[in-house]
């Protein structure tokens, strides 16, 4: 379980990069919400303490586990799908404990779940992973979690999941030949779907769902309903110029101070980001996002097997397909999808995941070291 490890293969340059992240979240959470600064502050405190404690541990031994890890992130889906609370429509959350309780978010969890599992099962048997029975076995197992999270409605997660198989799938050594052929056809079918469930007789999407993607269409048709968010968005990203207006700025043309964003510390913390400290701040988290991904990507580079390479690969996607989706959205580039932005957006379930999965790649990191 425990391994000796060269303290010099610790990739110190990855933590520092998450905790700046982190710290950047702490500090515009509590200029969106102050309440809810001490307990962003409380998150990262137990996740670094986490993050630190797995990457001494050998992920070897716990990749075998992957089944278990499998199963009960299938139970806790289920179990929101039965007795999860609902919020604005949506059946995402569960309560333990009453109101006072624990309350968190098992599709967050899911995404770690998933890269641990498969990258036990697809390295298990790589020498067969470009057959018709190992891939339909690879479909099956994605399909199940992802019709749990697309039900309750979460179409944002439910995508991240599908891009995130596709990098687990490509880093476990899926054949090109394979991937290019779905991608010729994956394109035009997913221009198809979309076309067609956008139309009102089409149950496909939920109304919710059709309606941000028509208020991404044609903004001014629902600048006052369904766009009226993105559009505050920009303007306050666009307010703070190269600047910014100052952390915590008491200017009543602020839009956050306005309270012109609902979600300001969650969804849409990147445009409290672009307003208080303008374009060199928005630079400057943009670059942290992209930095990590790509040494965790560096990291799956190095890995001395199969299921490490998947680690760091899946996290690395992770990280910046969630990054660029939130980014686009306070940036109406995208569509409203609802994805925090990793690390820096209120949400404590998100936050621990993602310091439990840079653990893994961290003791990835470790044990590639040792082999030079």
């Amino acid at each position: 379980m425990h391994r000796k490890y060269r303290i010099r293969d610790y990739d110190f340059k990855l933590v520092l990069m998450v905790l700046c992240l982190s710290a950047i979240g702490v500090m515009t959470i509590g200029s969106a919400e102050e309440s809810l600064r001490t307990r962003q502050l409380a998150g990262v405190v137990a996740g670094a303490i986490l993050m630190f404690a797995i990457s001494f541990f050998d992920y070897t031994w716990i990749l075998k586990l992957n089944w278990l890890m499998y199963i009960a992130n299938l139970a806790l889906l289920v179990a929101v799908w039965q007795f999860g609370s609902n919020t604005n429509g949506a059946q995402r959350w569960l309560q333990i404990g009453g109101e006072g309780g624990i309350r968190f978010q098992p599709s967050e969890t899911a995404k770690i779940l998933l890269i641990l599992f498969f990258a036990q099962f697809i390295m298990k048997h790589k020498k067969h992973l470009n057959t018709v029975w190992i891939i339909g076995c690879c479909i099956v197992m994605i399909a199940l979690p992802w019709v749990l999270v697309y039900k309750q409605p979460d179409l944002s997660t439910s995508i991240v999941i599908l891009v995130l198989f596709c990098v687990i799938m490509f880093a476990g050594g899926i054949s090109l030949k394979l991937v290019f052929g779905i991608f010729m056809v994956a394109v035009p079918a997913v221009a198809l779907v979309i076309a067609l469930a956008l139309q009102p007789d089409n149950k496909f999407l939920t109304d919710n769902q059709r309606n941000r993607i028509l208020a991404f269409v044609k903004p001014q048709e629902y600048e006052s309903t369904f766009a009226y968010q993105q559009l505050n968005s920009v303007k306050a990203i666009a307010s703070g110029q190269l600047d910014g207006k100052g952390y915590k700025n008491n200017e009543i043309t602020s839009v956050k101070n306005g309270k012109f964003l609902s979600e300001a510390e969650t969804d849409f913390i990147f445009s409290v980001i672009g307003e208080e400290f303008g374009f060199k701040g928005s630079v400057v988290v943009i670059v942290l996002l992209f930095a990590t991904a790509l040494e965790c990507i560096t990291v799956a580079r190095k890995a001395k097997d199969t299921a490490g390479m998947i680690i760091g690969a899946g996290m690395g996607g992770l990280i910046a397909f969630q990054g660029f989706f939130n980014i686009g959205v306070a940036t109406f580039i995208l569509p409203n999808t609802g994805l925090p932005l990793p690390f820096v957006s209120y949400g404590l379930t998100s936050l621990m995941s993602l310091y439990i999965g840079i653990g893994f790649v961290l003791n990835v990191r470790l044990q590639a070291g040792k082999q030079t």
